[in-house]
């Protein structure tokens, strides 16, 4: 859930920072106090656009910060998206200047298309313009989707077998070709063919010639480096290392006649005679090695081009190169098979588009199946509201087969006694928008994982008991997760189990808006303003703490 927000240099704020709770959280203030600055401060945070013109002081950034608690599942979900949670917390932080913004998940810095993915997982933001989108039918079969957990694999079947139709449908188009160009492609091929088969490669073949070559290329200066260190360590030389040391070892084993104890030193100096002797013939090899005659180099030099050649038309790696050439041995195939090719791909494609339409079938029957029951509900949700007369249904129709199926479908409803069901779009009221939003929320509660809804002034187009009963259902929803409103309504606020003003003030001949959580005394006092405006009597004041009792 939500358990902060911070907001710095917006608008009529200078800085505001306000802990939020469980439950239904339940915003009021005057008109023109600040509401839609600190919703759409939210929006903002969540990665909504913001315009620079917002900045309150021009010089200095602004700033929005969301602080979230999150459970084990969630966080488990978030870190497979390399979001790493700490100690049960995500600060989601957006800082905005006058070119650009900078977004922070956890400190790290974000896309802000990262941020909005993440977002989308803590926090559905209902604003009034966004109870539009149910104005777009479009958007009604993905709500009946959410509903139904059996529809998912419905629908992921749908899209594997619709990639597998139109693969085949895909082959089978590259493939028409006439009787020439069939023939260009089939020489083009085979002409490829030969000239990998040509130059007989093996797996490694490129690593041992560049070694080779930049041995050879190289040998002058290692034969000189290498020479030296021979002369330097063997016994060509009095005052070479293996000389001298041998020399040393038969001085050393003299010793032996004056002091018993001293086998171990000169076994050490042995060992070295040893080593210095295994070393120089080491080195001897090394040098004949070394010894590369000049059409070596040349057909060593001629080899890699040829290698090289092959992997700028054919892959990067000899591996590469010898797939692609199995690859150009199927074409060929094919080609020369043309039609029997083509009578299969034809076959194989009826097959899958068979298989695909009963998946389609499948999957509509278990969208047409949820959409009844989820009707039936939001249907209950909406008396529940004050919709005493309301039928809701979704018409369904067939489109093209695509990877979401072939349905396309759109809510109808009728809201009084005798009037047919209409599309959605075409009957309801801005109010009777935000109240069906509302019942699908309800209705998808059981569904819908997302912690934290907020919503704009939910109750714009009711009053008396219709906005009691939103709040009953807001209440309800609560229930399942914590949800932020901005009201006007008594009836709504009533039924908060947090309740925050939002104020507009003067100081210090600036205009600032701030918010506050209210104790149980300040919560009377601002439903009674709800109730009676500037003229606040006892009896307003008792109807107040009454409607919070009750």
């Amino acid at each position: 859930m939500l358990v902060n927000l911070h907001i710095v240099n917006l608008a009529l704020i200078d800085e505001l920072d306000i802990d939020f709770n469980e439950g239904l959280c339940i915003l009021t203030g005057e008109t023109g106090a600040g509401k839609s600055i600190i919703v759409g401060s939210i929006g903002i945070g969540l990665g909504g656009k913001y315009d620079s013109n917002l900045l309150r002081d021009k010089d200095k950034d602004g700033l929005v910060e969301l602080l979230f608690n999150v459970d084990e599942k969630l966080s488990q979900e978030l870190s497979y998206e390399d979001i790493e949670i700490t100690d049960g917390e995500l600060l989601i932080s957006r800082r905005l200047s006058k070119g650009r913004t900078v977004n922070r998940i956890n400190g790290s810095t974000v896309t802000v298309s990262k941020l909005k993915q993440v977002a989308e997982r803590l926090m559905n933001l209902h604003a009034q313009h966004e109870q539009r989108t149910l104005m777009v039918a479009s958007k009604h079969l993905t709500i009946v989707d959410s509903y139904d957990a059996g529809i998912k694999s419905c629908l992921e079947e749908v899209r594997a077998a619709y990639q597998e139709y139109k693969d085949i449908d895909t082959k089978l188009a590259s493939m028409q070709l006439d009787e020439a160009e069939r023939a260009k492609q089939l020489d083009y091929i085979s002409y490829e063919i030969n000239e990998i088969e040509a130059a007989k490669l093996f797996p490694g073949e490129d690593d041992e010639l560049e070694e080779l070559f930049r041995k050879a290329s190289n040998s002058h200066d290692i034969m000189e480096i290498m020479s030296e260190v021979h002369d330097i360590t063997g016994y060509d030389s009095d005052r070479s290392a293996g000389s001298q040391i041998s020399r040393a070892v038969q001085s050393i084993q003299s010793l032996s006649r004056f002091d018993d104890n001293a086998g171990d030193m000169i076994d050490q100096l042995s060992d070295i005679e040893n080593l210095i002797n295994d070393f120089n013939r080491n080195v001897s090899e090394y040098i004949s090695d070394m010894e590369f005659s000049d059409d070596e180099l040349l057909r060593t030099e001629s080899r890699l081009n040829v290698i090289n050649g092959l992997k700028a038309k054919y892959g990067k790696t000899i591996e590469e190169i010898q797939s692609n050439l199995e690859d150009l041995k199927k074409q060929k195939e094919e080609l020369e098979s043309y039609d029997d090719v083509i009578a299969e791909l034809k076959v194989r494609s009826e097959e899958a588009y068979k298989k695909l339409e009963k998946l389609c079938d499948k999957l509509s029957d278990r969208r047409k199946k949820a959409a009844k029951k989820l009707c039936a509900a939001i249907a209950d949700s909406l008396k529940e509201l004050n919709f005493s007369k309301v039928e809701f249904d979704m018409k369904f129709s067939e489109c093209e087969i695509g990877p979401n199926g072939r349905d396309t479908a759109e809510f109808m409803i009728s809201t009084n006694v005798g009037e047919e069901v209409k599309p959605l779009a075409s009957v309801a009221s801005g109010g009777e928008l935000s109240r069906v939003m509302l019942a699908i929320k309800s209705c998808l509660a059981d569904t819908d994982d997302t912690p934290t809804i907020v919503f704009d002034e939910i109750d714009v187009g009711i009053s008396g008991i219709t906005a009691q009963k939103v709040g009953d259902m807001m209440k309800k929803l609560a229930q399942y997760h914590q949800i932020i409103s901005i009201t006007h309504l008594p009836q709504i606020a009533a039924n908060a189990d947090h309740a925050y003003v939002i104020e507009k003030t003067v100081e210090s001949g600036k205009t600032i808006t701030n918010i506050r959580e209210l104790d149980e005394e300040g919560r009377v006092n601002e439903i009674a303003r709800l109730l009676g405006g500037s003229n606040i009597t006892d009896a307003v004041l008792s109807t107040a703490r009454e409607m919070i009792e009750n």
